[in-house]
C-alpha cells in the first residue's frame, strides 16, 4: 500500500531574517496545507533547503513537523546525503520521531555508478523499517537512477516501495512503469508533468505547487483519480504559467517569495540561494495573478 496517494507537498523551511527557522510561520503552513486538502507533507527535501540546515536543525525540522501534524496526513521525512553513513543517522533518528516513511534523494556531488546507487540504497534500507521512496533529480545530483536499478533495489529491499521521479524523461519513467507492473509507487517530480504520470500508473506528485496551492494540485490529482481525465488535464495546462514561473530561478528562491507575496511568511533562503531578480519577480506575481493567488 503506497505512503500516500495524490498530492504532497515538498514543503518549505520558513525562515526569519536571520536565517534561523521560524517555528511558528512553519505551523501557520502546515496548517494551511492540512485545511486546503495535501494529502502528505514531505519535510526537508530540496524545497526545505536541507542542503543548508545543520544536522541538528534538520531533525529538529523533522521532529516538530511530526508533532505539529498530529497524524492527520501522512509525514514523511528527507534523509538523504551524498554520505551514506549520514543517511543512515538521519534516516535512523527520522524514523525515531514516528515519520510515516522516507524520501532519499541519490547521492549528490559524488557521482555514483549504478552500482553504487544500490549499495548505498541498500545500506539505508537495512537500517530501518520505514517505507522509502527514492529520489531521482539528475539535475542536482550528477546522477540517474535507471529503471534497472530501481527494480533491483525494490526487488531486494522489501521497505523500498516507491521512487519520486524528477528526470524529466518521461520515455525513462514509462520504461519502469513497464517493468514494474504497477508494483512500484511512482510520484512525479514536476509539477508539469503531474497528469502524465498518473496516466503512466503514477500515484501523485511530490509538489512544490502545492506550497502556494494546495486545493488546485490536490484537486488535480483526484480529478484524474476520478475518472475525469480530460478536466485533470485542463488543470493541468491550466497551472503551467504558474510551474514554469516557480523556476524560473532556482527551487526554492520563487516558492518562498510566492508564499512572502501571499503573507505566509517563509523569510528568506539561505545562502548561496538569494533573493529573487527584479525581473523574475515580476513574472512570478503576474503568474499569481493570472493563478488566482493573489
Amino acid at each position: 500500500m503506497a505512503i500516500f496517494k495524490g498530492a504532497g507537498v515538498a514543503i518549505v523551511t520558513p525562515m526569519h531574517e536571520d536565517g534561523t527557522v521560524n517555528y511558528e510561520a512553519f505551523a501557520r503552513l502546515l496548517e494551511f496545507q492540512i485545511a486546503n486538502g495535501t494529502d502528505a507533507v514531505i519535510v526537508c527535501g530540496t524545497t526545505g533547503e536541507s542542503s543548508t540546515l545543520t544536522h541538528e536543525e534538520h531533525l529538529d525540522v523533522i521532529r516538530y513537523c511530526v508533532e505539529a501534524v498530529k497524524g492527520r496526513i501522512p509525514v514523511i521525512a528527507g534523509t538523504g546525503s551524498n554520505c551514506t553513513d549520514t543517511a543512515v543517522y538521519l534516516s535512523a533518528e527520522a524514523e525515531k520521531y514516528g515519520v510515516d516513511g522516507l524520501l532519499l534523494v541519490s547521492p549528490y556531488y559524488n557521482k555514483a555508478t549504478q552500482n553504487g546507487l544500490y549499495v548505498h540504497y541498500r545500506t539505508v534500507a537495512e537500517s530501518v523499517k520505514l517505507p522509502i521512496i527514492l529520489y531521482n533529480v539528475p539535475s542536482r545530483t550528477g546522477c540517474n537512477i535507471l529503471p534497472d536499478t530501481v527494480m533491483r533495489l525494490c526487488r531486494d529491499c522489501e521497505n523500498i516501495v516507491g521512487v519520486k521521479e524528477a528526470s524529466g524523461n518521461i520515455s525513462q519513467i514509462a520504461r519502469l512503469a513497464a517493468m514494474a507492473g504497477g508494483t512500484i509507487d511512482i510520484y512525479s517530480g514536476n509539477d508539469d508533468q503531474i497528469v502524465p504520470i498518473l496516466a503512466l500508473g503514477g500515484k501523485g506528485v511530490i509538489s512544490v505547487l502545492s506550497n502556494v496551492a494546495p486545493r488546485q494540485t490536490h484537486e488535480i490529482c483526484e480529478t484524474f483519480f476520478r475518472g475525469d481525465v480530460e478536466e485533470s488535464c485542463r488543470m493541468q495546462l491550466e497551472a503551467m504559467e504558474m510551474c514554469d514561473a516557480l523556476f524560473c530561478e532556482v527551487n526554492p528562491i520563487p516558492v518562498k517569495k510566492a508564499l512572502n507575496l501571499m503573507g505566509m511568511e517563509a523569510g528568506v533562503t539561505r545562502l548561496p540561494l538569494t533573493e529573487m531578480e527584479e525581473a523574475d519577480s515580476a513574472r512570478l506575481r503576474k503568474a499569481m495573478e493570472n493563478y488566482g493567488l493573489l
